[in-house]
């Protein structure tokens, strides 16, 4: 069965791809040959996060109707929070980009982080990984944009956008470095307001290479999403590093973050914390409990 998915998706078939997407999230038996079977992907992967309210889903829409006005065949995925309730997507972003699930050149799939620790979905990598099996020219991954997530989708994008607004001036003079050391690209988004100017230069200022980490100028690119105004020079940036990428140490270091991540969800598979609380309670009812004892037996 999963080779003859594999062959769909490989010809470019939605259908097959998101079926293939579902066996994968819900682990269903067969999906790690599924996986084994891929072949090297092509297709590059942008990546866009910031803070909520900067724009990115509108940013986004923008960038579909650039790249498929060019002909480009192009791949979305949205991670967004978990529902408390069943668990799946908070999809009120998306209403925004509803023009495009029906575009022959367009697919669009949501996801759930499920209770991710980092705020991305735990299968991220596998999906992103069968997307390239597709016949896509670019894939864009935009991020809940909370947390440890703008970090973590640093080490799968090979491009990484952080979108921010002029209101942001307070927060970019605190942002954490692990924020600013990510970001291969600013946007500063809703460009039309008030101190817009004031703002990029003095995100200029903070990204030039004799005061943050970065070895390179980090290109800031500013943008009216609404209108589509500046979308067109903000592919042309992420192109030409696109362009630019080539193997070196970080890909290896990045694909062995990958390989640490798969190898620890699979070890961990079959750990259940609810099992573990009530062994933990039996054994507190005991007056035995150590820690580090119950913890050796497992």
């Amino acid at each position: 069965m999963w080779q003859e998915l594999l062959t769909q998706v490989q010809a470019g078939n939605t259908r097959a791809l998101a079926r293939s997407i579902s066996l994968v999230e819900n682990e269903h038996p067969g999906y790690e040959k599924l996986l084994q079977s891929l072949p090297p992907g092509q297709a590059k992967i942008i990546g866009i996060t910031g803070p909520p309210g900067a724009g990115k889903s509108t940013l986004v829409d923008s960038l579909i109707a650039l790249l498929t006005g060019h002909g480009r065949k192009v791949a979305v995925l949205c991670v967004d929070p978990s529902s408390p309730f069943n668990h799946g997507a908070l999809l009120g972003d998306r209403i925004r980009m509803s023009d495009w699930y029906i575009h022959e050149k367009v697919f669009i799939r949501s996801l759930a982080t499920r209770g991710s620790m980092g705020g991305l979905h735990p299968k991220i990598i596998e999906i992103t990984d069968l997307l390239k099996a597709g016949s896509f020219d670019d894939i864009i991954v935009e991020t809940v944009g909370v947390g440890q997530s703008e970090v973590e989708i640093a080490g799968l994008a090979d491009v990484t956008v952080v979108v921010v607004v002029p209101e942001a001036g307070d927060e970019v003079q605190t942002m954490k470095a692990g924020l600013m050391e990510i970001a291969d690209i600013f946007v500063v988004n809703k460009a039309d307001r008030p101190d817009a100017d004031l703002f990029v230069r003095n995100l200029r200022l903070m990204l030039a290479p004799s005061f943050s980490k970065h070895y390179h100028e980090v290109p800031v690119v500013k943008t009216v999403a609404t209108r589509k105004e500046g979308v067109s020079e903000l592919y042309d940036v992420i192109h030409n590093l696109l362009r630019k990428s080539h193997l070196n140490d970080k890909t290896f270091w990045l694909l062995a973050e990958k390989a640490f991540y798969l190898i620890e969800q699979r070890r961990m598979k079959g750990i259940d914390k609810g099992r573990l609380k009530q062994e933990i309670e039996e054994c507190f009812r005991k007056g035995s409990f150590n820690l580090y004892q119950f913890i050796a037996g497992k």
